[in-house]
């Protein structure tokens, strides 16, 4: 099974309104003890699920763009130690296209460093502002042209169905966008999470989402312009040209092994759910403590991991084999998918069926979250 690496850099120079992400601003960050607590909290990993050779490496965050290179470079050198690189490992770095953080690009790509993910989040100011970004859409384009030169590959992020956009505003950001020559897009809808100041906003008026329909046209537009541009969706929200799909998240969305590390970061492995502590204050001194920075371990039922299964791998344009998965987590195929429900959403139109394969249909995906609470049996998520 293939492994692979998270690794949660929790600091921002901003915190965005709409981001429910586990982000921090702080004045300073001692970069010494941050890189020896990620090597502890690494080596604590290795020690259990060491062994075979890492697939994929990923620095999340948090603004991990704010990183010292050298600081990213100790941190692959010690991965690779422990587990080894395959010949062709992908390692990514999320990143926000000011001017200062896109100049440590060549440290970055020195340090190993091969897929860069950017977040532009729109290419006209009036959004970015409204978004509290902390560039513009030249400083966002200079940033892009920097990544292709310096990274094999490159994402871009981009925000839409924000408040007032019409599908002509849409079709013009994203035509846009696609003619720039990235190779991979992650395309996500505006959505106003609990805790957020956004939140905040729409309970006191200050502006209405987007409503649910005119969303839904949008995403139709996405999949059109996408599919088009030789960008397909894989996945709900991300588009890429055919061999430049993001591995790392595959191995989440077909739920394979993967390690996390920092603060907040999850992981699965053999069997067991992982959650680090989430405030870096919190995650440091566990870390002091006990050489690792986990808050809870825990044991996953079968029927349980065949629930995570699920949610995950009907998200993907490839769908979920019932039959494998069966196999792997013994849990008999009849009872991973509501049969009547699967039935009843098949003639819909909204889910298809190639064999022991069950697939979300461009028609069902605007409906996933609904279609899943439909076809994954209660008593599989409650088990």
């Amino acid at each position: 099974m293939a492994r692979a690496l998270y690794i949660h850099w929790p600091f921002c120079a901003r915190k965005c309104p709409y981001c429910d992400f586990n982000s921090h601003v702080r004045e300073s960050v001692d970069h010494a003890a941050w890189q020896a607590a990620l090597i502890a909290d690494m080596r604590h990993e290795a020690q259990i699920a060491g062994g075979e050779p890492l697939q994929s490496v990923f620095f999340g965050g948090g603004t991990p763009s704010l990183m010292p290179p050298a600081l990213v470079a100790a941190l692959l050198a010690e991965a690779e130690r422990w587990w080894g690189f395959a010949p062709d490992v992908e390692i990514t770095l999320e990143a926000n296209p000011s001017s200062v953080e896109a100049a440590r690009f060549e440290g970055l790509a020195a340090a190993g460093v091969n897929r860069v993910s950017l977040g532009l989040q729109s290419l006209e100011d009036s959004a970015l502002k409204f978004l509290g970004r902390l560039h513009n859409s030249a400083e966002a384009l200079a940033a892009l042209k920097l990544a292709h030169k310096r990274f094999n590959l490159v994402n871009a992020d981009l925000i839409y169905a924000r408040p007032g956009q019409t599908p002509a505003d849409w079709r013009d950001e994203l035509s846009r966008a696609l003619d720039l020559g990235t190779g991979h897009l992650s395309l996500y809808q505006l959505t106003i999470e609990p805790g957020t100041r956004f939140a905040t906003d729409v309970r006191l008026g200050a502006f209405a989402p987007l409503e649910d329909d005119p969303a839904a046209d949008l995403f139709a537009l996405t999949r059109e312009l996408t599919a088009a541009a030789g960008l397909p969706a894989y996945e709900i929200s991300n588009h890429a040209r055919p061999g430049e799909e993001s591995r790392h998240n595959l191995a989440y969305w077909r739920y394979q092994d993967y390690v996390g590390i920092g603060p907040g970061a999850h992981g699965r492995r053999r069997g067991s759910a992982t959650v680090r502590h989430k405030k870096p204050e919190n995650w440091l001194a566990a870390v002091a403590e006990r050489r690792h920075g986990i808050a809870e371990e825990r044991s996953l039922a079968a029927r349980e991991q065949a629930s995570e299964a699920l949610l995950m791998g009907l998200r993907l344009a490839e769908g979920v084999d019932l039959a494998r998965l069966s196999e792997r987590l013994a849990v008999p195929a009849e009872e991973l998918v509501d049969p009547a429900r699967l039935q009843f959403h098949t003639s819909l139109g909204l889910v298809r069926q190639e064999g022991t394969r069950v697939f979300v249909t461009d028609a069902g995906m605007p409906l996933l979250d609904a279609l899943l609470g439909e076809l994954v049996p209660v008593e599989l998520v409650a088990a």
